[in-house]
């Protein structure tokens, strides 16, 4: 696959990197015409890029047939509309398999999450995505990186061996470990995408970021994308007044170690009237008295 050069893949990483919800029915089961109105919310609102099966998509509550339904959802809603990154993990075979079917419906990348074992080596981390890598050669692969000890020097061993790892999810809250990785990696090398979503994107740019991801655009799709412009364009000052505009909702998301992550953007959307708020353990609903706050917030953003 020497000849692919991935540049399409390349651009859509270099953007708003949305990470949908995956909405539930009252019985519990995914609500796949939620799921479908909100990805046409998401195209209709201007975004390009959507990543099925992410953190935000509850990606490790949801079951295998799950997972595999929501790649679907996405990746027909989305048609030449937007590029998918279809997220896949857990054990290795499993990973494999979840890449190929992404490859088989169409997709044109996959983010491979990070390894949830607890005993994860560097030479291993390698390993592991090496063989996923290997085994779509004709798909982009996105490291999602969450590991503050793994160095550059090891994202690079693995991109010699696999020329599809084009871009990378960097996910450590630590904007100067960031810029360090990056340049031991490679800044030209790599499309490198701020994992942290919208808090951390500013000073992530500054450092040679060019996408952010965001779970935040599922509730207000032009409030990420004025960030996006205005970083693009270098135009700092403005990019924190979005930052000041969205810095109480992810608060509330950041709170008490992430644990209210997905359950803030679900209640954002429940507010609006989107889809229900359920989630699944281990998250948890928004206890009643702190749900005014999100609808406040959300009725805020006036979309």
């Amino acid at each position: 696959m020497s000849g692919v050069t991935f540049e399409t893949q390349r651009a859509a990483l270099a953007d708003v990197v949305a990470i949908p919800v995956t909405p539930f029915a009252a019985d519990g089961s995914v609500d796949l015409a939620a799921h479908r109105a909100l990805l046409r919310r998401l195209l209709d609102g201007g975004i390009g890029t959507l990543t099925p099966n992410g953190n935000t998509g509850e990606f490790y509550a949801l079951t295998p047939e799950e997972r595999r339904l929501v790649a679907e959802s996405t990746i027909e809603e989305a048609g030449d509309r937007a590029a998918v990154l279809v997220g896949v993990g857990h054990d290795l075979p499993t990973a494999i398999a979840s890449a190929r079917h992404a490859r088989d419906l169409g997709a044109g990348m996959v983010m491979v999450h990070q390894p949830v074992h607890p005993y994860v080596s560097a030479a291993g981390w390698v390993d592991y995505h090496r063989a996923i890598a290997e085994a779509v050669p004709e798909l982009g692969v996105v490291p999602y990186i969450r590991n503050d000890r793994l160095a550059g020097a090891r994202l690079v061993e693995l991109a010699d061996h696999c020329p599809n790892v084009i871009g990378v999810k960097y996910a450590v809250p630590d904007a100067a470990r960031f810029a360090a990785f990056a340049r031991d990696a490679g800044l030209d090398r790599f499309v490198w995408v701020a994992g942290l979503a919208e808090p951390y994107a500013p000073s992530y740019f500054s450092a040679g970021a060019t996408g952010f991801t965001s779970g935040l655009v599922n509730v207000a799709p032009a409030v990420s994308l004025n960030m996006i412009e205005a970083l693009r364009s270098g135009d700092y000052p403005g990019a924190m007044k979005v930052w000041e505009q969205i810095r109480r909702f992810e608060e509330l998301r950041a709170a008490h170690g992430s644990a209210n992550n997905v359950t803030v953007v679900k209640e954002a959307l429940a507010a609006l009237g989107l889809c229900r708020r359920d989630v699944r353990p281990p998250s948890r609903p928004l206890p009643e008295d702190e749900r005014a706050e999100v609808a406040a917030i959300a009725a805020g953003w006036s979309i």
